[in-house]
């Protein structure tokens, strides 16, 4: 495989990643917009509705699992599935300490380039980035190789794309490169300006499709049959083990919680339990962070105000 290129910013979202002892639970807060701000609408209603004190404690998909797992956090509010596969086998079917709510919204995964890439250079197909002629169009930065974007350093999601490039061929041909999500977005926007082509793993779903006119790369249909991904840490020998030839299954991302919730904090759990968003509101959320550039907490605040029944729901009233 090509060189896997790193790189890392500081965090850019406004959200408060201090833990209060005294807080009545705890919520963990990724790395990416939506849940963010999903998850200080938690804490919102949770504050405002409960009279629960909410600390906020940012972290990894792991470090929040084995929180909730430990007892020291309670809630993540975006996993997602089959990314996540592997926490999710462990904590929730193995050993049972997190519960997951039954309302996912439903995202779908893959490989996007502009419209206008697409439609000059007949980039219609993830074998498309197998042809050396095509796939130099990507060259980012001179050395006569493409470049793709393949995720944030440590999301499984970017582990699975490393396996599709092996799996397709494109490692042979492209770069895969590895950047916090803000890197990605300016490197989007700068070429669209430029008009140059860019590839990265996309997924809706997400506000950057009302911001530029993208298209998925075509794939062959998922096969669960050889489809067969393992993570680092299920094996050393991960990539030469996995395969995913064939395109993402169609993906779900839901709330979890600690099952401890249930006997301490039964009105929570509850909630947590209730809990629905949609498509629409999730790309919502992520625009009004991003795009609009308001904090978590504000956007959070706004959004309650304003989806008073919707609340009411998920508190059974």
């Amino acid at each position: 495989m090509k060189t896997i290129k790193t790189m890392t910013v500081a965090a850019v979202l406004s959200f408060n990643g201090v833990v209060a002892q005294a807080a009545d639970l705890t919520i963990g807060v990724p790395s990416w917009p939506s849940a963010a701000a999903t998850a200080y609408i938690l804490k919102t209603v949770m504050e405002e509705n409960l009279g629960l004190d909410v600390a906020m404690q940012s972290g990894s998909n792991a470090v929040i699992f084995e929180a909730m797992d430990r007892g020291s956090m309670d809630v993540h509010p975006e996993v997602w599935l089959p990314n996540q596969q592997n926490l999710y086998q462990k904590y929730v079917v193995e050993r049972g300490t997190v519960l997951q709510n039954k309302h996912g919204v439903e995202a779908i995964q893959g490989a996007c380039v502009t419209k206008e890439t697409s439609e000059k250079y007949n980039i219609k197909s993830i074998y498309d980035l197998t042809d050396p002629d095509k796939s130099v169009l990507f060259d980012s930065d001179g050395d006569g190789i493409g470049n793709m974007w393949a995720g944030q350093p440590g999301a499984a999601s970017t582990i699975i794309e490393k396996i599709r490039a092996k799996s397709y061929g494109y490692d042979q041909t492209m770069e895969l490169d590895e950047s916090d999500l803000p890197i990605n977005w300016a490197a989007l926007d700068a070429s669209v300006k430029a008009h140059k082509p860019y590839v990265f793993a996309c997924y809706t779903p997400h506000y950057v499709f009302s911001l530029y006119d993208l298209v998925f790369l075509t794939e062959p249909a998922h096969n669960d049959k050889t489809w067969n991904i393992l993570q680092p840490t299920d094996d050393p020998d991960w990539l030469a083990k996995s395969n995913a030839d064939s395109a993402w299954p169609v993906a779900n991302f839901y709330v979890d919680y600690a099952k401890s919730l249930q006997t301490r904090h039964p009105e929570a759990a509850s909630l947590l339990k209730n809990f629905r968003l949609n498509a629409d509101i999730v790309s919502g959320l992520s625009y009004a962070m991003v795009v609009e550039k308001k904090s978590a907490d504000v956007v959070a605040h706004e959004w309650v105000k304003s989806h008073s029944k919707l609340v009411e729901s998920w508190l059974g009233q």
